[in-house]
């Protein structure tokens, strides 16, 4: 039996929550490597998170199936793997014969043994060098991403990233070289870059991250600094010699935007819910002094725990859902009825550099407020980060929005469709108020609810939003409540 015909294809996994496609944001391997059952052979964006994405399969690569920043089907070839013959069994993979056999641990939607094992912690990011820009000179048919190499004080290099065409590059295909490393050409400037998305933002807006100065620590180049970059005359960032003029500097063309990944689930489903959900907003502005002063006082007693109002508005929440359950609902549309959960999922809407998401805290109601505190931070840590699973991001059923942490007072939300309400909380800012008679200078802020005007009626939504703004103005109500 030759090579070709042991070959084993790995296919790209269902990645969860019925997602159908990912796209192919970095290789971790190139054409000729040696992989071992498990490894991180790919980095991919699915419509809900950035996943690493391990091989179930130990041997050497053969092909790689696509090119960064190219989608791929799930279902479709990913990377092709052929077994190590006895005498090309490299150093240190003495058991490279027992992963063989005994497959993969790994338990990634779609593919896996389960076989059980030793749970695989996510990688963390690396600082790594920003690819080269492909030679003017290349054929679209040739195209290789330069080798990365990890930063001076680590000293150790990281494994080239081998892009390619639809069909897949074979190992008997050959790239040319970087413009750095062309002859005749000098050395370019090498920009830190950790975020994979900030290098698809330079990509697709046309950006030359060798001529971007990175305001990030030790030099990264932050997404800041592109969007910065794109309104510095194209003089500026052109200064690397032969490199290719951004595109939508000059004034007079468009910027275009591809409207992929994330966005488009955003864009998707934001059109969705206006079409579907008659949705109302109601407002009230509250004296928040009094919730501030017991954060303050919780945070005294408990400094090593400490809680932030975000944690607070979300135990506020779960005890008006507990009295109004009509807004903890979703509408079925195909079965006609109203189905009310019987436990809070928690939505909670964080912006992040691949757009706004609304990773959620299942079961809520049973944590206490210090637990909610924790895991709302790490939630939204999580989420910025890019290393919540897509599981993470649905199923919520009701959604809590801090919009003023963007310094605006109020709004009028759309609904995270399929849910039923979403509570909106605005910046608190000193303002004269009315106390006991006597006109005080007092921390407020505006609450908004939205909901389904299917799920319930003005009564609800009213009462609702008046207890959680009598418990914001006075939280001993919330014990009171329990």
């Amino acid at each position: 039996m030759t090579t070709v015909e042991r070959t084993q294809v790995f296919l790209l996994p269902d990645l969860g929550e019925g997602l159908s496609e990912a796209e192919i944001v970095e290789w971790r391997v190139a054409v000729g490597d040696v992989v071992t059952v498990d490894q991180s052979v790919v980095e991919v964006e699915t419509a809900k998170a950035v996943v690493d994405v391990p091989c179930p399969y130990a041997g050497r690569v053969v092909t790689l199936h696509g090119a960064a920043g190219e989608v791929r089907p799930v279902g479709q070839p990913l990377i092709t793997i052929a077994p190590l013959d006895g005498g090309d069994e490299p150093a240190g993979h003495a058991t490279y014969r027992e992963e063989e056999r005994a497959g993969s641990g790994n338990v990634l939607i779609g593919y896996g043994t389960g076989h059980g094992g030793a749970t695989r912690r996510r990688r963390r990011p690396r600082l790594t060098l920003a690819p080269e820009p492909a030679d003017t000179e290349r054929t679209d048919t040739a195209q290789t991403d330069t080798a990365r190499t990890d930063t001076a004080t680590t000293g150790g290099t990281a494994p080239t990233g081998a892009a390619a065409p639809t069909g897949g590059i074979s190992a008997a295909a050959g790239g040319a070289p970087g413009v750095g490393d062309a002859p005749g050409h000098p050395a370019r400037p090498t920009a830190l870059v950790i975020s994979p998305i900030v290098r698809r933002l330079a990509r697709e807006r046309g950006v030359d991250l060798n001529a971007v100065r990175g305001t990030g620590p030790g030099g990264v180049i932050r997404r800041a600094d592109v969007e910065a970059a794109l309104t510095v005359p194209a003089a500026r960032l052109t200064a690397v010699p032969d490199a290719p003029a951004p595109a939508g500097l000059s004034g007079d063309d468009d910027v275009i935007v591809p409207l992929t990944g994330v966005r488009k689930v955003i864009a998707d489903k934001l059109s969705r819910s206006r079409r579907e959900i008659p949705e109302v907003t109601i407002w009230v502005d509250v004296d928040a002094t009094g919730l501030l002063e017991t954060r303050a006082a919780i945070n005294a007693a408990t400094p090593d725990a400490p809680v932030s109002i975000l944690a607070l508005l979300a135990r506020i929440c779960l005890s008006g859902l507990r009295r109004f359950p009509q807004l903890n609902a979703r509408v079925d549309t195909e079965a006609q009825q109203i189905v009310q959960s019987a436990g809070v999922h928690l939505g909670i809407a964080a912006q992040t550099d691949r757009g706004l998401l609304v990773p959620v805290l299942r079961d809520a109601q049973r944590l206490t407020t210090a637990e909610l505190a924790a895991e709302l931070a790490a939630t939204t840590a999580a989420a910025r980060a890019g290393n919540l699973p897509p599981a993470r991001l649905t199923g919520g059923t009701f959604t809590l929005n801090n919009y003023g942490v963007f310094g605006v007072d109020g709004s009028t939300p759309i609904i995270n469709h399929p849910e039923a309400a979403l509570l909106g909380i605005g910046r608190i800012v000193d303002k004269p108020w009315v106390v006991d008679g006597q006109l005080a200078v007092r921390k407020v802020t505006q609450l908004s609810l939205t909901f389904d005007h299917r799920v319930c009626d003005g009564g609800v939504a009213g009462g609702f939003l008046r207890h959680v703004a009598d418990c914001v103005e006075r939280p001993a109500l919330l014990i009171a409540a329990v």
